[in-house]
């Protein structure tokens, strides 16, 4: 993953956006301010710092190659004697090791290219985006810039911090269930509540919501706060505008709180006289294995795991940074795999035709190929 954040004006970013930067991308902070172009080092839990007006360039980092800790924190200095710095999002195949991440590796081989070269140096990596910044000249430069998103004045590498959309599911996207651990994990899970007013919920295999206000019950719903690229993937999955229609409608949170959220309807499917209607989708189809969670160490000095989802070693952060730690979820909470890239190790995301492609290198696996992973 990894975010970058370029923020020029005297404005704030609202601090929903920040948490989420620091909560999706929990290995390090590296800040550049740019009133002064001086360099600070956190802990991405330390969100807090960049909670102000002044502007800076900040990177939060997400570790799928080398060790978690300072010395793989952006940004890096491009050679021993340069005064030019580099920020990375995204994953090159081939650099790095288990020590060393592969945007520093990059940051010091660009020593040896000329400075004139650096731009097409740089985005022959057309899925990666890069931030330059020069502390003597106090400039910087943006690279790729057709993959950022840009909004109140300030630039995102990616968009998935940005979750400003309330959508509220009731089948196989609630937590717990088997499509939440694809799409959801990383979007904000709001709370659980139900439709204000009646509507049918069928389940005939899969659950069914039809568009009748009035008809059946308060159905109950799990609601997340989503970015406009998750909200994409929902509507692939959902088949929107083709088979399922998304619409707003309101949900009641609590006895005073009622929010408006995007709910996908099924106007394929229609309602018989001895259809039981439900309130409530909770079957399960499938059996899930258990999963890790990650919490705070209790003793730093002895790591004791690498998630087998990211093949990262982590390392000493000289007390600076915290170890992670492992714990599992109860027994009664059923969970599955996600599938990752065998070359590497990010995750699949599913295209809706029983095919996966890797959200780092674009790999594409089929079905069968992802079954023998799990």
């Amino acid at each position: 993953m990894c975010i970058i954040i370029v923020k020029q004006r005297n404005i704030e970013i609202p601090s929903e956006t920040l948490k989420n930067s620091s909560r999706l991308n929990p290995h390090g902070l590296g800040v550049v301010w740019l009133d002064t172009f001086e360099i600070s080092y956190h802990k991405s839990k330390d969100w807090k710092v960049l909670d102000t007006v002044r502007p800076y360039i900040a990177h939060f980092r997400y570790a799928t190659v080398g060790k978690v800790g300072i010395d793989n924190t952006h940004p890096f200095k491009c050679g021993p004697k340069s005064n030019e710095f580099l920020m990375m999002n995204g994953t090159i195949q081939g650099l790095g090791d288990k020590n060393k991440c592969d945007s520093k590796v990059l940051a010091e081989s660009l020593d040896n290219v000329p400075r004139h070269k650096w731009k097409r140096e740089l985005e022959k990596h057309k899925l990666v985006r890069f931030v330059t910044i020069n502390t003597r000249t106090r400039t910087f430069q943006i690279y790729n810039r057709d993959l950022w998103t840009f909004k109140d004045g300030v630039w995102y590498s990616k968009n998935n911090v940005l979750q400003d959309n309330l959508v509220a599911v009731y089948g196989t996207l609630k937590k717990g269930h088997g499509n939440y651990y694809r799409y959801l994990t990383d979007s904000k899970f709001v709370g659980s509540g139900k439709t204000k007013e009646k509507y049918p919920l069928l389940i005939q295999g899969l659950p069914y919501l039809l568009d009748e206000k009035g008809v059946g019950h308060n159905v109950k719903v799990d609601v997340f706060k989503v970015s406009d690229t998750v909200l994409g993937k929902l509507d692939q999955l959902e088949g929107h505008p083709r088979w399922y229609c998304r619409k707003q409608i309101q949900i009641q949170m609590g006895k005073n709180k009622v929010v408006t959220a995007w709910v996908y309807f099924n106007p394929q499917t229609h309602r018989s006289a001895t259809d039981r209607m439900h309130e409530s989708y909770e079957a399960f189809s499938q059996t899930y294995r258990k999963p890790v969670r990650v919490q705070e160490p209790t003793d730093f000095s002895k790591p004791t795991w690498t998630p087998w989802y990211r093949q990262v070693e982590f390392g000493s952060f000289d007390d600076y940074y915290e170890q992670l730690n492992v714990v599992e979820v109860e027994d009664d909470e059923p969970v599955v795999d996600t599938p990752y890239c065998t070359s590497c190790y990010r995750d699949l995301e599913y295209d809706g035709f029983n095919n996966y492609c890797c959200t780092g290198c674009n790999e594409w696996y089929t079905q069968q190929e992802v079954d023998n992973l799990l």
